[in-house]
């Protein structure tokens, strides 16, 4: 018998649901780590991503009954997470892609380095040193997972400028990280 994977932990969800606080906790205890790394992957401050997941918990804890399944509990608290630390960012004023102050401009690319040989810790960096939309672009769909669709729900933009602005920091992130 196959187990659907979007009701993975559902005893604990629906236990949550009627205020179980045990249950509460071994759902925060399950998921806190990752959602804590979703938040330090946007915001880079140890104290702001601490607070945007605790605020996420308490948001989904209070909302649980809104859940209906449609994805995995982890999914539908990641997007929470996101959406809250994109909001964070939008409230300290810091531009999510200004894109007028780049030069840069899609292009065919005529090579196609290999990439397999590049350091982790290169790509990381590589990351961290992208500006703030660009590296929310990157974050949004090569680590998370999200298509352009979702990406231009959650950052309000067109589906289109998320492919570009996506092109364009993959652009910037290779000759950063061929600056390593």
């Amino acid at each position: 018998m196959k187990t659907e994977i979007r009701f993975t932990h559902k005893s604990l969800v629906e236990s949550s649901k009627s205020g179980d606080r045990n249950s509460q906790y071994q759902l925060y205890e399950l998921y806190v780590d990752a959602m804590y790394n979703i938040g330090m992957r946007f915001l880079g401050v140890k104290e702001d991503a601490e607070d945007i997941v605790q605020d996420s918990f308490v948001d989904a804890f209070k909302n649980l009954h809104s859940f209906k399944y449609e994805s995995t509990f982890g999914a539908w608290l990641k997007r929470i997470v996101i959406n809250k630390s994109i909001n964070h960012l939008k409230v300290k004023r810091l531009p999510l892609a200004a894109m007028d102050d780049h030069e840069y401009h899609l292009t065919e690319e005529i090579h196609n380095d290999p990439v397999d040989a590049i350091d982790i810790q290169k790509v990381k960096m590589g990351i961290e040193k992208l500006p703030l939309g660009y590296k929310n672009i990157i974050n949004l769909y090569l680590l998370e997972g999200f298509d352009h669709i979702e990406i231009g729900e959650v950052l309000g933009i067109t589906t289109s400028t998320s492919k570009s602005q996506y092109h364009r920091a993959k652009k910037k992130l290779v000759e950063i990280i061929n600056t390593l």
